[in-house]
């Protein structure tokens, strides 16, 4: 049994491994794919293009602007003239903010008045407008506050008049707040999958395609022989994909990886269960390599946006979060993330690891009984 096993075993790496194609697809995509989100695919938002409105033009404006300029967050580019510049410059997408400052702004804040001043923000990304209105908040905060302190101290004598709370925040786990530390260990949950699915879906379609299905069928070979041969070495290239961006991710993009390592490979270990067997099924329901290639990608585009890969599960209505559970991506992911950014060990993701365990022992059967029928 252990022969015959080898002997298909080798078989398919020498088939993988002999098309100049599969062997880019292989190993230069997920390389690819980890540089493209280490450098591009970030959600930290930085030197935001902001333009400047100043009708008042006094010192407390420019104060206010040299604030903006000097944070990290605001790129000041441009100072407009007239009321009609502001709906260019947004109609065109050159800047993604303006400050307004009307006249009478310094005159309002020496007077002891509300002095009003605006924010006109490019909605069309609404999560990027939430989050550049929040910085120019904070540092419109930081500025009355400080008025206040020094109205206290002048017009009271006093300079603890106004009571401040100090504020110090602590970050664990992702010290910098980088977004590119929480998405490159999802890219290792994105490669796995969607090589597993189609590497193991396609090499049984194709010997349907090509007529030797009804070789194998007719050979020595147990059901179970032909399984294990078929699925094993996409497992095995799977493993070694993971290797490939992990050591990547960690040597070049200083991703840490504060978990266990014989963890990590468990837990993909486990993972591929659910993949393989997904891919398995996947096999059995196509006639043609188109067909497993739609199937494909029928599941693992909703298994992506359902997983907490970009959006966080917790936001989506309830009965969206009732079909994760059933998402065997969404527990690889937290497995990953937790490992490379927490260093937390398996008493603490035993939950997804069952999970995980349940639904790649049911999946893997289910598309085993249904391979092995159709090969009688």
């Amino acid at each position: 049994m252990f022969t015959r096993i080898m002997s298909l075993i080798t078989k398919e790496f020498l088939q993988v491994f002999r098309d100049p194609r599969m062997r880019f697809t292989i190993f230069v995509s997920p390389l690819v794919q980890i540089f493209i989100f280490g450098y591009a695919a970030t959600m930290d938002i930085t030197n935001i293009p902001t333009a400047v409105y100043d009708l008042d033009n006094t010192k407390q404006s420019r104060d206010i602007i040299r604030l903006f300029s000097y944070s990290k967050y605001f790129d000041i580019q441009r100072y407009l003239r007239n009321e009609s510049d502001i709906k260019d410059v947004m109609d065109h997408s050159v800047i993604k903010g303006v400050i307004k400052f009307n006249r009478g702004f310094a005159q309002d804040l020496t007077g002891n008045r509300t002095a009003q001043m605006q924010i006109i923000v490019d909605g069309t990304d609404s999560n990027a407008a939430q989050i550049i209105l929040g910085y120019a908040g904070t540092i419109i905060a930081n500025y009355n506050s400080r008025i206040l302190q020094q109205r206290g101290e002048i017009f009271l004598k006093r300079k603890d008049i106004y009571p401040v709370v100090d504020l110090r925040d602590r970050r664990w786990f992702n010290v910098n707040l980088e977004s590119r530390n929480y998405y490159l260990p999802g890219v290792i949950a994105m490669i796995v999958t969607l090589m597993s699915l189609i590497l193991t879906s396609m090499a049984i379609v194709r010997e349907k395609e090509i007529g030797t299905m009804e070789q194998l069928i007719v050979s020595p070979i147990k059901p179970i022989e032909l399984i294990l041969g078929k699925i094993m070495p996409f497992g095995i290239i799977a493993i070694v994909q993971m290797i490939m961006i992990a050591t990547v991710g960690v040597l070049w993009f200083n991703i840490p990886l504060r978990g266990s390592i014989p963890l990590l490979f468990g837990s993909t270990f486990v993972y591929l269960l659910t993949s393989l067997g997904i891919g398995l099924f996947i096999s059995t329901v196509s006639s043609t390599q188109q067909e497993a290639m739609m199937s494909i990608f029928l599941f693992y585009f909703p298994a992506i946006l359902l997983s907490g890969f970009a959006f966080p599960v917790a936001n989506m209505p309830q009965w969206v979060q009732i079909i994760t559970i059933v998402n065997p991506l969404k527990y690889y992911l937290i497995i990953l993330r937790s490992i490379f950014l927490k260093g937390v060990g398996i008493f603490v993701l035993w939950d997804e690891i069952v999970a995980l365990l349940v639904m790649g022992i049911v999946v893997i059967t289910a598309s085993s009984l249904r391979f092995r029928k159709n090969l009688g």
